[in-house]
């Protein structure tokens, strides 16, 4: 059994998305003019989330390992649709990860003072969205909450951003539009090729009966429709403007945690429901990560300004994750979900630094304008330095392992795709080393920023947390590999299988 015993007669998965869904109705109806209770309430249900989130992750028995909390309703019985549950050890990292970056984005937004009731309303939609992907093994339910997810970042963008927002926003937008037109394809795909004509995920993964030639037409649409959401190149440019141009909490969630809900949907219903299709694009898909990995390094290092570094360097890691799910084997696949963990931390920890830290107190975000930060706020350039050397694959934190078993796992299976990706280690050490000297060293260029304001408990408490997940898992990465471990072997098994059977 798990760690502890859950109760079993109550709908945790159900209560994880709502416990973002009840505030956002609560914020709703509260006066404009209570803005600190709007924050209070947001802030104390993301916590409640992160905790229903933790209790998930220890209730868990590995032991019996497969699909747990599995929660079933009849939605719309005649089309095959249904309110269908349940987590294994793929989703629950991304469901602790999720209420991690929520909690602390909640606190690096309590600054937030213009239209706060609309802001901590879509802030909520949002995180609801991404809460209910990770828990959904219906296909149309996955996508209702994958909508949900992605639509408020259009106006959280738009209306609270800066730096050529709007272009951020619409840039954003249309991208994801066209990633969601080409997963509806290969979704209506999966239903009518089949031709179980169900959406149950858990059904179609055990009756692959859609034929070999259909899978390898509609694998690319699936895969792809979602990997424009995880920065897949060629289709990453709207990522590092929307980075750019998102206010800090936005940004903390669009690169800790939206990111991975594209190569989270390429894992769980691409790979896992078209293994024959995979088999057929992967080998082609782990080439152009090649792109993603040493371009978005490169590219990083050229930045001057310091979110675009951190912009072009997701571009870079999230390439790794989807490296590692296009080699297949057991190891990559585990190193890319800890990846996705590990960079949904360290990104979340970048932005509340550089985003709320930094770029709220001087104004500015060039690294030839800054410098000597370091003696002012101690505690920032510290925070900074943990998230930059998990970047940079340092042992003792969360990014080592992840890199570890991703080019492991690659060498297995492409030893020169994992040799050249190497390049982007040395890269990524020079414009991290690059960005800590440029902002927190040397001499402060200007003055007034000797005067700057003392930071907030808020901001103390939210980078102390995420700094503290990257140690602990660092130090101790079993915590979430053997879990991890346990998901990934069915879609192993999926893929192994079809290899094999030669299908």
């Amino acid at each position: 059994m798990g760690l502890i015993a859950l109760p079993t007669n109550i709908p945790w998965l159900s209560l994880v998305w709502l416990s973002m869904a009840v505030p956002a109705i609560l914020i709703a109806v509260i006066p404009s003019s209570q803005k600190e209770l709007m924050r209070w309430v947001g802030a104390t249900f993301a916590l409640l989330s992160l905790v229903l989130s933790i209790l998930l992750f220890l209730g868990y028995n590995p032991s019996r390992g497969g699909i747990q909390f599995i929660e079933r309703l009849d939605w719309m019985p005649q089309l095959g649709i249904g309110y269908l549950l349940g987590v294994d050890g793929i989703s629950l990292p991304m469901l602790v990860l999720n209420g991690v970056v929520i909690f602390t984005g909640a606190l690096m937004s309590w600054n937030i003072d213009r239209r706060v009731k609309e802001y901590w309303v879509l802030l909520l939609l949002l995180t609801t969205g991404v809460y209910g992907v990770f828990v959904s093994l219906d296909m149309f339910l996955f996508f209702v909450f994958y909508e949900l997810a992605v639509l408020p970042m259009y106006l959280l963008i738009g209306v609270w951003g800066s730096t050529r927002k709007e272009y951020g926003a619409m840039k954003l937008t249309l991208f994801l539009m066209a990633g969601s037109a080409l997963t509806i394809i290969g979704m209506l795909g999966l239903y009518f090729g089949s031709g179980l004509r169900t959406f149950d995920m858990i059904t179609l993964a055990a009756n692959i009966t859609l034929a070999g030639d259909l899978q390898r037409i509609f694998f690319p649409m699936l895969f792809v429709g979602f990997a424009i959401l995880a920065g897949m190149f060629p289709f990453h440019t709207w990522s590092p403007t929307g980075h750019v141009a998102a206010p800090t909490a936005v940004s903390m969630l669009h690169a800790g945690v939206l990111m991975k809900l594209g190569a989270y949907g390429c894992l769980r219903a691409a790979m896992w429901l078209m293994p024959v299709g995979a088999s057929v694009w992967l080998p082609v898909i782990a080439g152009l990560t090649l792109l993603n990995v040493v371009y978005g390094a490169t590219i990083a290092m050229a930045q001057r300004d310091a979110k675009f570094i951190i912009g072009y360097s997701s571009v870079s890691h999230m390439g790794l994750v989807v490296m590692g799910l296009a080699a297949g084997t057991q190891i990559a696949i585990t190193g890319a979900v800890l990846q996705m963990f590990a960079h949904g931390v360290m990104t979340a920890l970048f932005f509340s630094v550089v985003g709320r830290m930094v770029y709220e107190r001087t104004h500015t975000r060039q690294l030839p304008e800054l410098g000597g930060l370091g003696k002012v706020m101690p505690f920032a350039a510290f925070m900074f330095v943990v998230a930059g050397l998990s970047s940079m694959g340092m042992p003792g934190l969360a990014g080592f392992w992840a890199e570890l078993n991703i080019f492991m796992g690659v060498w297995e299976k492409y030893p020169l795709i994992a040799v050249i990706a190497a390049i982007s280690i040395p890269i990524t050490g020079a414009y991290i080393l690059k960005a800590v000297w440029s902002v927190f060293y040397g001499e402060v260029k200007n003055p007034e920023f000797l005067k700057l304001p003392k930071l907030t408990w808020q901001e103390y408490t939210g980078a102390a947390v995420l700094a503290s997940v990257l140690v602990i898992v660092g130090l101790y990465p079993a915590v979430l590999t053997e879990l991890i471990d346990l998901g990934v072997r069915p879609v192993v098994a999926q893929l192994s299988g079809i290899v094999v059977a030669g299908r």
